[in-house]
């Protein structure tokens, strides 16, 4: 899997205009695993069999390495059932963190895994609210979400400053500029 990310200084497009605006490989893959990790809660979406797209919250467990991102559910659920539905088995993630302005896009393909180690190292007691009986819980799987291609959105110089130039924009009636950060990772 090859990670790289486009950043454009100028927000248009983005597409880089110097060699410096490109960043690639570990860097890039960090950058989106802090944001995702951090940013916690997703929405999954799915496309039901009548076409419609669906989407439900989902807390991440973890963006391995790789770049897989991991969730535990239960096997026998429409999110799975329509990932798995689905012959590409492609999956949408959307992270939203509104107080830090920062916002995370990601096309993905799920899997369920079946993996006893893997679901030991990534379960919590957090998690018994929605599995009763723990990793004993019937049913209980992994769902393995290998990104495509992922996006985001923060402030380029800190949410204070974004903020600022929000509030600006506001009172003086001008679209703030040079205020996000867009970062494009593909794989």
């Amino acid at each position: 899997m090859v990670w790289c990310v486009l950043r454009d200084a100028s927000g248009a497009a983005g597409m880089p205009h110097t060699e410096e605006d490109l960043v690639i490989g570990p860097e890039a893959i960090a950058r989106v695993k802090e944001l995702v990790e951090d940013i916690d809660f997703t929405m999954l979406t799915t496309q039901d069999a009548a076409g419609n797209l669906v989407s439900r919250p989902m807390s991440t467990r973890q963006m391995d390495a790789k770049g897989d991102i991991w969730f535990f559910t239960l096997e026998a659920t429409g999110k799975v059932a329509e990932s798995q539905a689905d012959p590409q088995h492609d999956v949408g993630l959307s992270y939203l963190d509104s107080k830090g302005h920062r916002y995370v896009s990601v096309a993905g393909r799920a899997e369920v895994v079946r993996d006893e180690a893997k679901m030991k190292e990534l379960y919590s007691p957090s998690l018994d609210i929605w599995f009763e009986d723990g990793l004993d819980t019937p049913g209980i799987v992994l769902l393995r979400v290998t990104p495509v291609e992922c996006e985001f959105w923060e402030p380029r110089h800190g949410k204070i400053v974004a903020a600022a130039g929000m509030l600006k924009a506001l009172v003086t009636r001008d679209t703030p500029d040079d205020m996000m950060s867009h970062g494009k990772v593909s794989c």
